[in-house]
């Protein structure tokens, strides 16, 4: 089954640093029972209904419900509601008092035009994001995730000069090693990229002790596969898998395993037991950091990324997607210096 959705997460894959807590919910008590209904709905995994009842909730409290108003630009982006997401950030405008409480909501606005014009390719939309987030920095100037969302608005208005330098702004604030930061160091280079649907970058240590980052794998055709010991359907198509891995062996192939597992001796043991000789992380379950990065819901759900780092595809259940690897790593040995060696 494909299943091709990833078009806001690559905005989504940082929480911005002037992130405020939200109040636990809404101050009235109708929109207070209207609150727990939406929470309970998440935790039943019904998102539309719950994206509902935050909106209902947040109606009851006349606006005000920040709590409420989060929960709608996360559920409204997440399920391409752009009107409710929009509604909400503009209330959040509407509220905010204090410099960096005006630079957020204006931010959140921002990604709010952002996402939805990464959706439907109107400029229009990229014009009024890079304007919010104007706004957000001139309320809070020292706004790195700003500098970096305005960066990738600019990239799609084709202003790469200016893109350029709001890269270089971002980087010079982040942290050596931080992926977010490896990533704008490409995007400097290679614009065209933060016009791209890149996969959301990430770093992590593997099994057998590799520290590894998306960005590091450039070069590299990239299979992340999710599962889980648990998942009946996960362990039929692990054979699959193994057959990957072993056709594309010696080629620009990384194949990883992200699994969902909370007990890490199963896992181990499971990985043992099975001679799945390939790259292992254990997420540690749906809430896992980079299972929230790529949006997954559902598995098996594997991620095909080129050699730039470009998602190509994804599938929610065991696929064919030989064909699309066999194209992509022919490409990448194409790309490839004879005298890079494969790691």
């Amino acid at each position: 089954m494909r299943y091709f959705r990833l078009p806001v997460l690559f905005l989504l894959s940082a929480i911005p640093l002037l992130a405020q807590v939200a109040p636990e919910g809404p101050a009235s008590e109708k929109a207070q029972k209207s609150y727990k209904e939406a929470l309970e709905d998440l935790r039943k995994h019904r998102t539309a209904f719950a994206l509902d009842a935050f909106k209902k909730a947040d109606k009851q409290d006349e606006g005000r419900c920040l709590a409420c108003q989060k929960k709608m630009i996360q559920y409204g982006l997440e399920l391409h509601e752009w009107k409710t997401a929009q509604t909400a950030a503009d209330e959040m405008v509407a509220e905010a008092q204090g410099d960096k409480s005006v630079a957020l909501a204006h931010f959140e606005v921002g990604i709010v035009l952002l996402s939805e014009g990464r959706d439907k390719h109107k400029e229009e939309l990229f014009t009024r994001a890079h304007d919010e987030f104007t706004k957000s920095l001139a309320a809070f100037a020292n706004f790195p995730d700003a500098m970096l969302a305005d960066g990738k608005a600019l990239a799609q208005l084709k202003q790469d000069a200016a893109a350029k330098a709001q890269f270089e702004k971002y980087v010079h604030l982040k942290p050596v090693g931080e992926p977010e930061r490896r990533r704008a160091l490409r995007y400097i280079t290679e614009p065209e990229l933060a016009r791209a649907r890149m996969a959301p970058p990430f770093a992590i240590d593997t099994l057998d002790g590799q520290h590894i980052s998306m960005d590091d794998m450039t070069g590299k055709v990239v299979l992340i596969d999710f599962w889980a010991t648990w998942c009946g359907p996960c362990r039929k198509a692990m054979p699959h898998i193994r057959e990957i891995v072993k056709k594309f062996q010696g080629q620009p192939l990384v194949v990883l395993s992200v699994s969902l597992d909370s007990n890490e001796q199963k896992w181990r043991e499971f990985i043992s037991k099975n001679g799945m000789t390939w790259l292992h992380y254990r997420d540690g379950g749906s809430s896992g950091s980079i299972a929230n990065l790529f949006g997954v819901k559902a598995i098996p759900h594997t991620f095909t990324i080129d050699s730039d780092g470009v998602l190509q595809d994804e599938h929610i259940g065991d696929a064919s997607i030989e064909g699309q690897l066999k194209k992509l790593v022919a490409r990448a040995q194409e790309l490839q210096s004879p005298q890079q060696p494969l790691r």
